[in-house]
């Protein structure tokens, strides 16, 4: 509804000439808020301050003239001019009829905006190493980029997801031969698992299943021979590195190779449908090692060398990450001519770019803070600028289970997965507390309040307030009634109670909280908005029967209670949560 008060203002402005020459650069809109207190009216505008420098006048003075120059509105009943120069707009009952009535006309769309042309999204998010099954802390990355992702859509951005699939680099030849280890265990080789390997069950399961044709069974002797100490004698990172190579030479590369891909593209598929059985789906999986297979990191650093930007030092090339405010300078290939993580890095962005995005936001976990300064100045080394980049960093999941704080490593197995997650608590109350906060802050997941079904648990309510309107609904049709829509329309004029008034003003904010929403990456406004709204339906709910003897009070009633019901199915979609018709 803000666009009424900001119409009005700038078609105000065009009839004075001077200052609509001072707020030629203004966003009208962004002058005008809606007001924390009802006794100043329902929005309050303070463009008048935000010209006095420009027009070299008095705000109340300049308030004055564009409160003098509005046009009539039948939305707007008064405008008062408070304190230094605001401009306070009391909006009309009939503006919020009008309100309902949308909603209701436009349904599922109510809301959104139309497609833009621009600019152009890719939001890549989770992008966990396929190293075994998301844990937790991954689904939080999920809901929040998943949910990102419905609100640009809805505030009508052209976006693609994008899961950037991490399968090249040591971490793959350690799951290589974490698989390969167990597999000689299944097959009666007496090894001992290396304590830098992966752990969990998963691995075990992969190795019994995995296509083991043309690999050779090696004797223990053979796969121990020239092993350094493993941990605690010795150092275990080193440990795994000789084992790998041990592996190699034992079943060939080609051999190892076979393991290791089967094990990545096994668990891959796994996130994937643990994924979309959460609701998280992607337009793209976008693999790390086709990025070498297809030339695009030596494009990224052939462009790089002839801008000047690599040297050589230590027989390694180094990329001058300082001089684009990074604080020191990276390698991109190692003295053995091997690419390092941060060249491939580059090469993603840079191939982000080539493929005509115009902006990249990446949805990464809080770990990787270091990672911002150097991607950026990769972008703007290749000459892309890095202002078109955003990176938006998840904190880690606390998730807590009878009080007690649980702990979680992917190596060691102690973890307790997504999937786990969701079958405990729900996909509903899981994509709704993974965003009930700022993705700045940790979360604390209390999985008993999660599971709770009262007006604690703040989707249970939400949920109930539209599985309540439902069943007005369904008491309507048990009563032979009818509901008259057209009617109902008609006479939301009867809607004078304080708990009626209270539920039509949240009502029709949700297209601000969907707007603020998106531009801020905030889900958790969405979330805190739609709590709200429940316990204002709730309260209306307790206070005032809907199905009552007058049929145009009633056909009203429900025209008000219908619209909620809308708004509240709308919301929980954004945030990919159902809006169950029964609770």
């Amino acid at each position: 509804m803000k666009h009424i008060v900001a119409t009005l203002v700038q078609d105000a402005l065009a009839e004075l000439p001077e200052l609509a020459e001072a707020a030629r650069k203004l966003a009208i809109e962004s002058t005008v808020e809606r007001t924390r207190d009802a006794s100043h009216g329902d929005f309050a505008s303070n463009i008048a301050m935000r010209l006095a420098k420009a027009a070299r006048k008095n705000p109340r003075e300049i308030a004055a003239s564009i409160v003098a120059a509005l046009g009539d509105s039948h939305e707007i009943d008064k405008v008062e001019i408070a304190g230094p120069g605001f401009i306070n707009f009391y909006l009309s009952p009939t503006a919020f009829h009008v309100e309902l009535e949308t909603a209701l006309r436009k349904g599922a769309d109510y809301g959104r905006q139309p497609l833009k042309e621009g600019p152009k999204i890719l939001l890549e998010f989770v992008s966990a190493n396929p190293t075994g099954p998301l844990h937790v802390g991954h689904g939080r990355l999920a809901a929040f980029g998943a949910t990102v992702g419905n609100l640009l859509a809805a505030a009508g951005y052209p976006v693609i997801r994008e899961y950037y699939v991490n399968d090249a680099g040591r971490q793959m030849d350690i799951l290589g031969a974490s698989v390969w280890l167990r597999w000689l265990q299944i097959n009666g080789v007496d090894v001992p698992f290396p304590q830098g390997g992966y752990r969990g069950d998963y691995i075990r399961d992969m190795a019994g299943i995995i296509d083991t044709v043309d690999l050779v069974v090696p004797s223990a002797a053979d796969v121990l021979d020239g092993l350094p100490p493993d941990a605690p004698d010795g150092d275990k990172e080193t440990y795994i590195d000789a084992l790998i190579a041990t592996a190699k030479k034992l079943q060939g590369s080609d051999g190892f190779d076979h393991i290791r891909q089967q094990s990545l593209e096994s668990i891959r598929v796994d996130i994937e449908d643990d994924l979309k059985e959460f609701g998280v789906t992607f337009d793209n999986w976008y693999s790390e090692q086709s990025l070498a297979k297809s030339g695009r990191i030596d494009e990224a650093l052939t462009v790089l060398e002839k801008r000047g930007i690599l040297y050589k030092k230590d027989g390694a090339t180094w990329f001058r990450a300082t001089d684009y405010g990074d604080e020191k300078d990276r390698v991109v290939v190692r003295e053995n001519g091997a690419k390092t993580y941060f060249a491939s890095d580059i090469a993603y962005h840079f191939d982000k770019r080539e493929r005509g995005f115009d902006y990249l936001i990446d949805i990464l976990g809080a770990d990787h803070h270091g990672y911002m300064a150097r991607v950026r100045a990769g972008l703007d080394a290749m000459g892309y600028e890095s202002d078109d980049m955003e990176i938006e960093l998840v904190q880690f999941v606390i998730l807590y289970r009878g009080g007690k704080k649980m702990q979680m490593s992917t190596r060691s197995g102690e973890f307790d997965t997504l999937r786990q997650l969701r079958a405990e608590v729900g996909n509903d109350a899981a994509r709704f507390y993974y965003v009930s906060r700022s993705n700045d802050q940790h979360l604390d997941f209390d999985l008993d309040v999660a599971k709770s079904q009262s007006s604690d648990n703040p989707v249970y309510y939400i949920q109930y307030a539209h599985a309540r309107i439902a069943s007005v609904f369904r008491q309507l049709a048990e009563k032979s009634l009818q509901w008259n829509q057209s009617n109902g329309r008609a006479q939301l004029e009867l809607l004078v109670q304080a708990q009626e008034k209270a539920l039509m003003t949240s009502l029709s904010r949700y297209p601000e909280v969907l707007e603020l929403s998106a531009n801020n990456r905030a889900p958790q406004h969405l979330v805190h908005y739609l709590r709200d709204l429940a316990n204002d339906f709730h309260t209306y709910y307790n206070a005032h029967a809907f199905i009552v003897d007058d049929a145009d009070l009633r056909d009203a009633r429900l025209y008000l209670i219908a619209a909620a019901q809308v708004i509240v199915a709308n919301g929980l979609t954004i945030l990919g949560v159902s809006a169950p018709e029964k609770m």
